[in-house]
């Protein structure tokens, strides 16, 4: 199985949200239909980026890490590499 972390970006207010998942689509959905007490009512979200690991430590310290920077420009330099 592998695992993913994710950034989506909200149509609406142009915010980022970063996750960890084993199933992108279905979390994407889940985000999409208000499933997610963090985003819900701020959709629509798209997928900007996603990275994927082989275990799902990698993926939560790669969140972690990413978290961490509180830099948004950090999240757009990534998403213009993709």
């Amino acid at each position: 199985m592998k695992f993913y972390i994710y950034i989506i970006q909200s149509s609406s207010t142009g915010r980022f949200y970063i996750g960890s998942t084993n199933n992108l689509d279905d979390r994407l959905n889940r985000h999409n239909n208000n499933r997610s007490k963090a985003t819900k009512n701020r959709g629509p979200w798209k997928l900007v980026h996603s990275e994927k690991y082989d275990t799902r430590s990698e993926a939560v310290k790669r969140e972690v890490e990413l978290k961490s920077m509180h830099s948004h420009s950090y999240i757009e330099t990534l998403i213009k590499r993709d």
